[in-house]
């Protein structure tokens, strides 16, 4: 996708997570204060509206378009806690309570009639209205650039009459507020939305990650995908009841993310193994492959970032949004995305154990290096503590 043969097609997914999205400010900060800017941007729930965020603005407004976003949809802070632990996990527990309440302001709003006595319709079938997030997408992206391709947004719902998952994308698609209102439509909070003659929910319904949208059209040449995931799949037993609740969410949403992206390597370098095998692209090569897509050409990267909250975090998190919270996530999603970008793992050369595909995972000890699935002998993982920051052009 990128016409400059020497630099890296860049491709930011993002998952959902509600208030949990607020990370992805920081990660997408930190990539365009390094000049990183995404070719293509891939999103589902929260991931989705910030996605279209970032694609329906030009690069120098589009921080401050997310900026404007989240503090529209969050109510003003009366008054910031101070303390321990404790206090804060009483000041975020009131704030989820206020959401489940009144809603989020510019986002969605409690019915006035319980779902259950409605008559059939979308008061029938969920707990908010969600109208008030079309207005305010149609305030802050502007769709016509979406429309322009300027940048590729692929974003991803769930069928509901099949249950599949699909991706409504830019390149074949006009992308409209439907398509990100459909993509973040969770059941039962949100109704489902129509597009066409089809009913759609949240993708997250069948995966949280978006990933497969680049897995099933890689692009040629250099590929570094930038994986948010907004839920630690790993943590400690819980020794309590909110901390049951809350292990069980992260898990839940999680949907195995490092298993997938492990699936999405093996599969690049399966492919490469066999365009080496039938280097012109052979009709018995295509046909080898399953899902018929098309053949890697070019090495693919997947640096994977994962939001670890703190200890005053409750089971609701991903709907408590206070402007508190959601400063302490954006700080994480930098500081996080700064640890990958002053490692920078993708340009160091390929081993052999790497051949077309390396997975990099980004933590507070520094950036471990994995191949794929192995196709052969090869070196194990290799991990480089964070670099000396460099000087940018």
């Amino acid at each position: 996708m990128s016409s400059d043969p020497d630099k890296p097609t860049y491709v930011l997914v993002l998952q959902g997570g509600g208030a949990l999205g607020a990370y992805q400010i920081g990660a997408y900060q930190a990539l365009a204060e390094h000049g990183l800017l995404p070719d293509w941007i891939c999103g589902i729930s929260i991931g989705a509206i910030n996605a279209a965020i970032v694609a329906g603005n030009p690069p120098e407004r589009r921080l401050a378009r997310l900026e404007e976003f989240w503090d529209a949809i969050s109510w003003p802070t009366l008054f910031a806690p101070t303390g321990g632990e404790t206090l804060h996990a009483l000041y975020n527990t009131a704030s989820y309570a206020e959401a489940m309440v009144f809603g989020q302001p510019n986002f969605f709003q409690p019915r006035p009639i319980s779902p259950f006595f409605a008559p059939p319709g979308a008061a029938a079938t969920s707990f908010y209205d969600s109208a008030p997030l079309r207005s305010t997408l149609l305030r802050l992206v502007g769709f016509d650039l979406i429309a322009a391709k300027t940048i590729r947004l692929s974003l991803g719902a769930t069928d509901i009459a099949t249950g599949d998952l699909r991706f409504f994308d830019n390149w074949q698609d006009r992308i409209g507020p439907e398509h990100v209102m459909a993509s973040s439509a969770l059941p039962p909070a949100f109704p489902p939305v129509q597009i066409g003659e089809r009913f759609y929910w949240d993708g997250a319904c069948v995966s949280n990650t978006p990933l497969d949208a680049v897995a099933g059209q890689p692009p040629g040449g250099h590929t570094v995908v930038f994986m948010i995931d907004l839920w630690d799949a790993a943590g400690k037993p819980p020794r309590q009841m909110t901390e049951v609740l809350w292990r069980n969410k992260q898990i839940q949403y999680a949907s195995r993310t490092a298993a997938h992206i492990q699936a999405v390597a093996t599969t690049v370098k399966l492919r490469h193994a066999l365009r080496r095998l039938h280097p012109s692209g052979a009709a018995e090569s295509e046909a080898a492959v399953p899902d018929g897509t098309a053949l890697a050409t070019g090495m693919l990267d997947i640096v994977h970032i994962v939001y670890r909250p703190g200890a005053d975090q409750i089971p609701n998190s991903d709907a408590e949004f206070s402007r508190v919270s959601l400063r302490e996530r954006r700080h994480a999603g930098h500081r996080d995305m700064n640890r990958a970008l002053t490692a920078s793992p993708w340009l160091a050369p390929a081993a052999p154990a790497h051949f077309g595909a390396r997975v990099h995972r980004v933590s507070a000890e520094g950036v471990t290096t994995e191949p794929a699935a192995d196709l052969g002998p090869g070196p194990g993982p290799e991990t480089r503590p964070p670099a000396k920051r460099r000087k940018r052009a």
